[in-house]
């Protein structure tokens, strides 16, 4: 598992390097090329910008001109408020291909407004089923239930197969629904000893999401781990069990960006889903491409995911650093 886990580090590494140097915002690439429009909700997320920095990555590598929309906010997930940045940005660009990111079905009526109107969308990150989404033409984004599983069997070992775990998500929407869904199964079917707690969401907002968090530490004295499927959710046990003086809960969360591989190294958190944010996107930008050009793409482009946890680590900082993140 490590070497398989040093070696994905290292194949990032070389395309961010190869990539890095050609961003230079939300709108890049080649008047020749195609349009693509980006359209993300909650657009300035730690997480959310790391996707965005594949995606216009592999757009200028293939010589496109793309452009990213969102509502302006780090916590506030604003689909009312996005739609109309996109329709602005309709208005002034002829686009060859939409993606939206589409966690929920909130979003869904907009990408079956997009296909009535003759755009080629594809989403991200989820992997709606086939004609579920009118639409929508691809889905690219992790494994859901095989992150699920590795973060259970990851947890399981650590825990030695014994414990009470709080489980928490961001919301309710169809990714962390699935993967909180394999989580459970797994745990049932490999760790029987272990007691997982009712799912409780925690929001966007720090400081409500870590005031979450404390109170069900507070509730639970027999919690010895917590996994939130949320981006942020390292950094809201690992301040919640400072705060609750649990220090030594075993935490795992999601997404390897810089504040969540600093919680890892420095202990504070055993582990973090290693969700491919950055391939997915660049994945995105291919399947845009590839349909703006006429091609036949596969619908489900899913991709894998490991847990890393401190061992691990060096490679993805690097690359961090080659996406100026």
């Amino acid at each position: 598992m490590l070497n398989r886990r040093t070696a994905l580090g290292k194949a990032l590494l070389v395309a961010l390097t190869a990539t890095a140097a050609l961003m230079g915002g939300t709108a890049l690439g080649n008047a020749a090329g195609k349009n693509i429009l980006w359209v993300q909700p909650m657009r300035d997320h730690p997480v959310h910008r790391l996707m965005q920095a594949g995606f216009l990555a592999k757009c200028k590598e293939l010589g496109n001109t793309c452009e990213v929309v969102g509502n302006p906010s780090a916590t506030n997930y604003d689909v009312s408020a996005s739609i109309p940045l996109a329709e602005a940005a309709m208005a002034r660009t002829k686009f060859d291909a939409i993606a939206v990111y589409g966690p929920g079905p909130e979003i869904y009526p907009f990408i079956g407004k997009l296909g009535q109107e003759g755009f080629p969308v594809v989403t991200w990150h989820v992997l709606p089923p086939e004609g579920s989404v009118p639409g929508l033409k691809a889905a690219t984004g992790e494994d859901i239930p095989s992150a699920g599983n590795a973060a259970a069997i990851s947890m399981g070992e650590k825990l030695g197969g014994k414990g009470t775990i709080a489980l928490t998500q961001g919301s309710s929407n169809d990714t962390e629904n699935v993967m909180s869904d394999s989580f459970r199964k797994t745990m049932a079917e490999k760790f029987p000893d272990i007691k997982i707690l009712e799912t409780q969401m925690e929001g966007f907002e720090p400081s409500a999401a870590e005031g979450k968090a404390v109170a069900i530490l507070q509730g639970n004295p027999d919690v010895v781990a917590a996994f939130s499927t949320t981006g942020n959710g390292i950094q809201t046990w690992s301040g919640a069990a400072r705060k609750a003086g649990r220090e030594g809960l075993v935490i795992i969360g999601m997404d390897y960006i810089r504040q969540n591989l600093d919680i890892v190294k420095a202990g504070q958190a055993f582990g973090v889903v290693a969700q491919p944010l950055y391939e997915e996107s660049a994945k995105t930008a291919e399947l845009a491409n590839d349909l703006a050009e006429g091609k036949t793409v596969p619908y489900l482009n899913p991709l894998p995911a490991s847990v890393l946890t401190a061992a691990d680590l060096e490679p993805y900082y690097k690359m961090l650093d080659s996406a100026g993140q």
